[in-house]
């Protein structure tokens, strides 16, 4: 797996990713809410410094999202979950921030254990999520408790 910073022509390949996933995981999510943020992150995406995972015809399968030591966002395709596309993205991270933080809604159980499996751990919980819809987020940090 390869992971580089996006390129402008990858904004919609991060877009397909992040709908993607989104539909893949986050059944929680009201249709109303779905499409707001779809609509902020079509506007914010392709700009964004993300890291992308890529595969050898540089195809993009995921991407990460840092801001400092904080991840704001991790998504990979569904068609490459299970693959270790997030666990390399997560491990750039790491090596770039080994303290990283990130928060993760408590409706999606899958990338819950994912983070646990991961090593990261809960440090709090808020029941809105960073724009205050009713999705409870966990907040988590890489390390031992």
């Amino acid at each position: 797996m390869i992971i580089r910073p996006a390129r402008p022509k990858d904004g919609m390949r991060a877009i397909e990713i992040w709908r993607g996933a989104v539909d893949a995981t986050h059944g929680f999510l009201m249709p109303e809410d779905r499409a707001a943020i779809d609509e902020m992150l079509c506007a914010f995406l392709p700009e964004a410094p993300l890291w992308l995972a890529v595969d050898q015809a540089d195809r993009a399968v995921g991407f990460m999202l840092l801001d400092g030591g904080h991840m704001e966002a991790l998504f990979v395709d569904p068609l490459f979950h299970g693959r270790g596309v997030g666990r390399a993205l997560v491990a750039h991270g790491l090596a770039l921030h080994p303290a990283m933080t990130t928060d993760v809604n408590e409706q999606n159980g899958q990338a819950v254990r994912f983070y646990e499996r991961m090593g990261f751990v809960a440090t709090g919980r808020s029941a809105l999520d960073g724009q205050g819809r009713p999705y409870p987020l966990i907040h988590l940090r890489y390390g031992p408790a």
